[in-house]
Order: structure tokens, then C-alpha cells, then sequence
């Protein structure tokens, strides 16, 4: 075939073609994957991409608000989407024309997310007890972000607005990409801990980048930079992405801002307030000095006019008084003290007088010849009285006692061991007997015993 019958399509006629071959062929389908970098325009309408792990692929929302299920789109989540299969014919690119939007579960990387943050929270590294204030005042800030990024451009601009004596130290790192959180977390470490690497010593850290979609702000998921803002012993700042965006550092830091200028000015005092404040305290002070000054010089004059106008003596005349009367009443506690103290003395003396051990042996003498006496007139008495009695008794016994009947001529019989004897049983043949009669006793043998 010659050059000339070969038919030769512009871009916008082949382009055409491929795109009635999608919207024929394809048409309308159903196709799940997981949103990413979602764009939500002022016009209405959203852009983002639908992706599984092998491919991904453009989608566009007109009129998004309006569409059925537009509230389940977000960065990270698993849907399945009703779209119109075609070609952007701008770019040459495939693209979904979304009518439909369904949720169909979590996508990986918000799966990833939320397992990271529950073991996390499990461990304590979000409690709110553990997170320290900032620095009221700090000298020294350390940045850890991207050297050529908005966000340190913009940290500057409003430390250098608002707090220009600040120092800044910037860690430079990848903030996006793999192996962006080693550099981060190593940057975390290194200003936490300045004097074990040469770095000068912080205040405080902000740790961030710009706003991004959820794949590009994933570094800061990652556990080891949860890690290391955990272990930093300088307070830290999280300032990842835009306001609607969260990342796990976020929970972890001390304090979260929402943005990278938020986070500037969140560390650093505004240099306008800190002189309006000043301003307020001089003129505080100033007038609470002027109010004091004032109220002691109308004193001062209030005492010249009085007591010391008139000279010293009216001053001193009534202290002089009150000394004389505290003298006169010393004088007479004193005398009254002395005369109290003479006639206790005199008591004293006269009982020292009357406990003198002469006197008291003189007491004991007359006692004891009084005791003496009063024991002699008891004896006798008692003596008197108990002779009466023996003679009684002796009368009596003599009346009524055995010798009286040995008088009449009776006798008693007593066996040799002292036994009376009443009935001839009492005695055997050869016993020997003691008879007493008046005037002594007979001793006899017995002979014969009746029967």
C-alpha cells in the first residue's frame, strides 16, 4: 500500500474512538477500590482516585452533594461506586464518571490506621495526663519537616512576624515517600536528646508538613514516629496536613495544631501583646506607685500638723507618765512581795522553834512518864482484881473439888497409868492401884477380882 492510501487519525479523532469504545464496550458499571486523594471544589464537584493494589484509576462526582452517597467518600475508605466508564479527552486519560456511591468497608491503609491506633491507645502513649504545656517563652524551636516545603516557609514567616528573637533549627527531612519516618523519627531523636549529637538545645518541637492526601501524609501514621514523639524529652508539636486532616502523630504529641502556621503560632508569644502587655503593667504599676506616694505623703503631713508640729515634749509626757505608775506599781508588788515573804518567814521560825528536837524529847519524856504512871495504876488494878478472883476460884475449888470429899472420907482409885477405876472390869489380878485419900495415896496390889 502507498504512503498515500495509509489513513492517517489526529489525536482528538483516535482519542474520540478509544473513548466510544469505553462508553459502548464498558458503559455504566459497578467497581469497588479504595479512595484516595480526594479533592472536594468550591463548583460542587469531587475528584479522586478509585485503587486496588495493582491499579488505580481517575473518578470525577459532578454535583457530588446531590449524588447518592456522597458522605461515605473519604481518603482511605473502601466503596463500591455506580460510574460511567469514559475518556477525559483533555489528558487522553480512562476515568469513571461517578453517579452512585456505596461504602464498602474500611481500605487498607485506614485499616492499617485504626489497628496502629488502637494498640496505641491501649498502651497509654495518647493519655492526656502525659502530655506536657509549652514553654511560655521559648528561645529555641526545632522544626523536623521538609527544607524545600510551604510548611517551613510558613513557620518562619510567623515566628519571624510574631517572635523574631526565636531561634530556629531545622532537621531537614523527606516528608513523604518510603523511609521518610526513619528520617523523622531519627530528626525527633536527635533534637529531643541535642546535647548527645551536637544539636543546639530546643524548647520545644513542631513536627509537620503541608496538607497532602491520606497516602501522602502516611509517614506520619507510621509507629515509629509515634514512638519517638513519645520518647522526646522536649514538648512536640504536631502539625500535619490541613485542619480535617488526623495522622497518629497528632494523638501522640503534646498538642496539636492544625496547621504548620498554626503550630508557629502556637509556640511563640505575639510580640504585639507581649508590649501592649508590658504597656499595661508599666501604667499599673506606675499608678499603683503614684496611689501609694500620695497616700504616705498625706500621712507624713497628717503627723507634721500633729503630735511632732507641736515639738517632743507632748510627744514624750505621756510615755513619762505611764513609766512613773509602772514604777509605783513595781514599788508596791515589791514591798507587798517582801512583807509576804517577812511573815512567812517569822511562821517559819516559830515552827523550826516549836519542832526543836529538845522540845520534842521534853513532849516524849511527859508522855512516856504519863504513859508509865497510867500502866502502873492499870496493874495494880488488874492485879488486885485477878488476886479476888483466885481466891474465889480457890474457895470454890475447895468447896467443890475432890479434897473436899477426900475430907468426908471418900478416896479415888486410880489404875498405875493414871485410869480411874469405876467397876472391878477396870482392873485384873496383880494390877497395881493408887488410892488417893486426905492426905496423900495408897498403893495396893489387887488379889482377886470378882466374878
Amino acid at each position: 500500500m502507498a504512503a498515500g492510501d495509509v489513513r492517517v487519525l489526529s489525536v482528538t479523532q483516535l482519542v474520540r474512538r478509544m473513548k466510544n469504545v469505553l462508553e459502548v464496550q464498558v458503559g455504566e458499571i459497578w467497581v469497588e477500590g479504595e479512595v484516595s486523594n480526594l479533592r472536594k471544589q468550591l463548583s460542587g464537584h469531587w475528584y479522586f482516585s478509585l485503587k486496588d493494589e495493582h491499579a488505580q484509576i481517575s473518578c470525577a462526582m459532578f454535583g457530588a452533594r446531590r449524588r447518592e452517597g456522597c458522605a461515605a467518600l473519604a481518603d482511605g475508605a473502601m466503596v463500591r461506586v455506580l460510574a460511567e466508564a469514559t475518556l477525559y479527552e483533555a489528558r487522553g486519560q480512562a476515568q469513571l464518571v461517578v453517579h452512585r456511591v456505596e461504602p464498602a468497608g474500611l481500605g487498607a491503609l485506614q485499616a492499617r490506621f485504626e489497628a496502629l491506633k488502637r494498640k496505641l491507645d491501649a498502651e497509654g502513649l495518647f493519655d492526656p495526663a502525659r502530655k506536657r504545656p509549652l514553654p511560655a517563652f521559648p528561645r529555641t524551636i526545632g522544626v523536623v519537616t521538609s527544607e524545600s516545603g510551604a510548611a517551613l516557609r510558613d513557620i518562619l514567616h510567623v515566628l519571624e512576624r510574631r517572635a523574631p528573637w526565636v531561634r530556629v533549627v531545622l532537621a531537614p527531612v523527606r516528608v513523604q515517600g518510603k523511609g521518610a519516618e526513619l528520617e523523622i523519627a531519627r530528626a525527633i531523636e536527635q533534637l529531643g536528646r541535642a546535647d548527645q549529637f551536637g544539636w543546639p538545645r530546643c524548647d520545644v518541637l513542631i513536627v509537620g508538613r503541608g496538607g497532602g492526601s491520606l497516602e501522602d501524609l502516611w509517614n506520619f501514621n507510621e509507629e515509629i514516629v509515634a514512638r519517638a514523639i513519645h520518647a522526646c524529652p522536649v514538648p512536640v508539636v504536631s502539625a500535619v496536613g490541613h485542619e480535617i486532616d488526623f495522622t497518629i502523630a497528632d494523638f501522640v504529641a503534646d498538642l496539636r495544631a492544625a496547621t504548620p502556621s498554626a503550630a508557629a503560632e502556637l509556640v511563640a508569644p505575639d510580640r504585639g501583646e507581649l508590649r501592649r502587655h508590658l504597656d499595661t503593667l508599666r501604667r499599673r504599676i506606675t499608678r499603683h506607685a503614684a496611689e501609694r506616694i500620695e497616700r504616705l505623703d498625706t500621712r507624713l503631713a497628717g503627723i507634721r500638723r500633729g503630735v511632732l508640729g507641736r515639738g517632743p515634749d507632748p510627744l514624750l509626757r505621756e510615755p513619762v507618765m505611764r513609766v512613773d505608775a509602772l514604777r509605783a506599781a513595781l514599788e508596791a508588788a515589791t514591798r507587798a512581795a517582801l512583807a509576804t515573804r517577812a511573815a512567812r518567814c517569822r511562821e517559819l521560825v516559830l515552827r523550826h522553834r516549836a519542832c526543836h528536837p529538845a522540845r520534842q524529847l521534853a513532849r516524849r519524856r511527859e508522855a512516856l512518864a504519863a504513859t508509865a504512871r497510867r500502866m502502873r495504876s492499870s496493874a495494880d488494878a488488874a492485879l488486885v482484881r485477878r488476886a479476888g478472883r483466885v481466891a474465889a476460884l480457890a474457895a470454890l475449888l475447895r468447896t467443890l473439888g475432890p479434897d473436899s470429899a477426900f475430907q468426908r472420907g471418900f478416896s479415888i482409885t486410880l489404875t498405875a497409868d493414871g485410869r480411874v477405876v469405876r467397876a472391878p472390869a477396870d482392873v485384873a489380878t496383880g494390877d497395881t492401884l493408887r488410892t488417893r485419900v486426905a492426905g496423900g495415896e495408897i498403893h495396893s496390889r489387887v488379889v482377886e477380882v470378882p466374878a
